[in-house]
């Protein structure tokens, strides 16, 4: 391991650890370090709460950048992120059709939130195996793209619909869900992704090395034995789990799944994918817990941010390419 690269990720680690603390004492009340380790208290709920909103955004800082970090590198495009399969957009759909068909529902809180978080984990999945099942058909990655695309458009639509009949109340609900939320999540949900985010980090560690040969060229990858069906099964397995899941718990906010593997390739030789991999994660978990400051200072929506942030770097990506 190079020098420059651990120095790199020392200075991401210490950044880490520093946005931390930070993001652990941003709020409207100030705690101390006892509300933390105690469970009695008077803060000790809020400090609950914060410590979520801590772990929420190490995962998603983890498994965002790794989707698009995949993604961008089987298809050789750094405009790739994680919702180019369609994947977020059926799980905004699946949202949708809960919010505005389960109004009528009498069910508390905290089971409104889960099968909210589940009707979108539902809805990704089953594109997921749709995805799976079809891919054997196209050979040209770019139809994969393509697939992707019309599946956005087609939920885009479906959304559309259901927004013009929704009552109010609905059409509110489902508005405040695609803002993202990084407050709102329990720790059983946070089991919950925490399961979906390793099962998609070990698929990612498997497509780690078939995707060092892909990157030569599909011919050089099957001279050295890379199983190309194999790969895009994995690569659609690991960062279906890895996007469907952020998106369930925190909305859409996956803008840093298409910015952070550009950084990362500036930062350190873009050609060492393990290294990109690990770099890619720890600037992700950086700018998740940077970002989770802004939104608590400013009650911004994470999405809003995300957006705010990732929009204006995605157009300067676009014109320096050309």
């Amino acid at each position: 391991m190079e020098k420059n690269f651990k120095i790199i990720c020392l200075f991401l680690i210490t950044a880490i650890l520093i946005s931390v603390i930070i993001n652990l004492n941003t709020g409207f009340l100030p705690l101390s370090l006892a509300d933390f380790f105690g469970n009695t208290g008077s803060h000790a709920e809020i400090a609950g709460l914060r410590v979520n909103r801590v772990l929420v955004m190490l995962l998603a800082g983890i498994s965002i950048p790794t989707s698009g970090f995949l993604l961008q590198e089987y298809f050789q495009n750094p405009l790739a992120g994680p919702s180019v399969l369609g994947i977020t957009s059926v799980a905004s759909l699946s949202v949708a059709f809960y919010i505005f068909f389960a109004q009528d529902w009498l069910l508390p809180d905290f089971l409104q939130n889960s099968f909210l978080s589940f009707s979108a984990i539902a809805g990704s999945l089953l594109l997921m195996l749709i995805l799976i099942g079809f891919s054997h058909r196209f050979q040209d990655k770019s139809f994969l793209i393509i697939f992707g695309f019309l599946v956005s458009a087609l939920a885009g639509a479906v959304i559309s619909v259901l927004q013009v009949y929704a009552e109010n109340q609905s059409l509110k609900n489902y508005v405040l869900w695609s803002f993202g939320a990084n407050n709102q999540v329990s720790g059983s949900q946070m089991a919950v992704l925490a399961l979906i985010v390793l099962a998609g980090l070990i698929f990612s560690f498997k497509s780690i090395r078939p995707l060092i040969g892909n990157s030569l060229g599909t011919a050089y990858a099957q001279s050295v034995g890379v199983n190309l069906t194999r790969l895009k099964f994995i690569i659609i397995l690991a960062s279906s789990l890895l996007s469907a899941s952020v998106t369930a718990f925190l909305g859409p906010v996956l803008f840093i799944g298409i910015v952070v593997p550009h950084f990362c390739r500036l930062l350190y030789n873009p050609a060492k994918l393990w290294q990109q991999w690990i770099l890619n994660m720890l600037l992700g978990i950086f700018i998740m817990e940077f970002f989770s400051i802004i939104s608590e200072l400013t009650r911004y929506p994470l999405n809003v941010i995300t957006s705010l942030f990732g929009i204006p770097v995605i157009l300067l990506m676009m014109l320096k390419k050309k």
